[in-house]
């Protein structure tokens, strides 16, 4: 899943950019937590990069920055062929997209590698780019989206022979040890799980991973936060979840609004939410819910919001609980003297968050 524009989208001119040492350093260490942040334009070569790029990188003194791709290229800079800052970061390449039109469209869908090299596609080549940009090969991908169909079918009834042979095993007993290895339970077992169907959502300022259950998002997370794996790990505790990558109808109305949000043209996102929690950490994200677009609050205020004025870490420490960044715009709450504090995403995506509202607030 994409955007069909690029991260120009987000750039306006009176964006503030870190300090020149700060951005060099994120340069040379290919550093993905500025991605959308600012672009590096090299004065040696006449070419312009994003933060993260593995070319070689140039003496402090060459490069220049700015806020987007179109202020570079009004410079005269063009765009670099390695890290191609005028595509979204993570983008699908065309030759794979078609693949996975096919994909979603095709029921416990098989691919051998030959048939790969009939649709003018290396297998290795498509193994390495599902391992980098969703921790699998292709084939792992196929099994999962099978067993995906599956677990949805098992709840409603289907007997699990009858899902076996239809998904392609040849036994019962091979069906039940895929299904297990990938779930941690057996396909009877399952009935009591959530499934949460994930996938990859592209933004201006980097990847995200998107979760979604029966009764809405679950998870909008950057794809680099730190503490993705531990979100990850609280969820499936809380609603008894199992992950699997797959489609959902929910997946295309989110990217629609995520799409028109970074465009200015949306300021409340209209979609239904599954957010298990305390009744504390319920309440407080509530209240960041009802924090006006464009608009701040400190921690101190939140905590009034809610009718508890001394618990002011609490609340911190929920909003740092919060598992769908930009819906629920924890980005929005700042430390009392209105530094920026506390985001998991980073501090310079917060930064970008709260300049993309007031540039685009009437």
């Amino acid at each position: 899943m994409s955007f069909s524009n690029n991260s120009s989208s987000l750039a306006a001119s009176n964006y503030k950019l870190p300090a020149r040492q700060e951005m060099y350093t994120a340069l040379l260490n290919k550093d993905l937590s500025y991605e959308g942040v600012f672009i590096a334009a090299i004065k040696t070569t006449g070419i312009f990069c994003r933060s993260s790029c593995t070319a070689r990188k140039p003496k402090e003194q060459n490069v220049e920055y700015y806020s987007s791709c179109t202020e570079a290229l009004s410079y005269g800079y063009r765009p670099c062929k390695i890290c191609r800052p005028l595509e979204p970061l993570g983008e699908t390449p065309g030759w794979i997209k078609d693949l996975l039109v096919e994909v979603a469209q095709t029921e416990n869908i098989r691919l051998k590698d030959y048939e790969l090299r009939e649709r003018g596609i290396e297998p290795a080549k498509l193994r390495r780019w599902f391992k980098k940009h969703h921790g699998m090969t292709f084939q792992a991908y196929l099994r999962a989206l099978r067993l995906n169909q599956a677990i949805g079918q098992i709840k409603h009834g289907t007997s699990v022979t009858e899902l076996a042979f239809d998904s392609g095993y040849d036994s019962l007993s091979g069906f039940s040890d895929a299904f297990k290895k990938l779930i941690g339970v057996s396909p009877k077992s399952s009935r009591s799980k959530t499934l949460v169907t994930i996938t990859r959502v592209l933004t201006p300022l980097g990847p995200m991973v998107a979760g979604v259950t029966d009764k809405g998002i679950c998870l909008l997370e950057f794809f680099d936060r730190r503490m993705l794996e531990t979100q990850l790990k609280r969820l499936t505790k809380l609603i008894n979840a199992s992950f699997l990558p797959g489609e959902h109808p929910l997946f295309i109305q989110l990217n629609q609004q995520l799409k028109s949000y970074f465009a200015g043209n949306l300021k409340t996102f209209k979609l239904p939410l599954d957010i298990p929690g305390t009744e504390f950490q319920k309440n407080v994200w509530q209240q960041l819910v009802n924090i006006p677009y464009a608009k701040t609050r400190s921690y101190q205020q939140q905590a009034e919001q809610i009718n508890n004025p001394k618990a002011v870490r609490a609340v911190a420490k929920a909003n740092g609980d919060n598992r769908i960044s930009i819906i629920i715009p924890c980005h929005r709450v700042i430390g009392k003297n209105g530094s920026l504090t506390g985001y998991g995403g980073g501090l310079w995506r917060k930064q970008r968050l709260l300049e993309l509202e007031q540039n685009f607030y009437q």
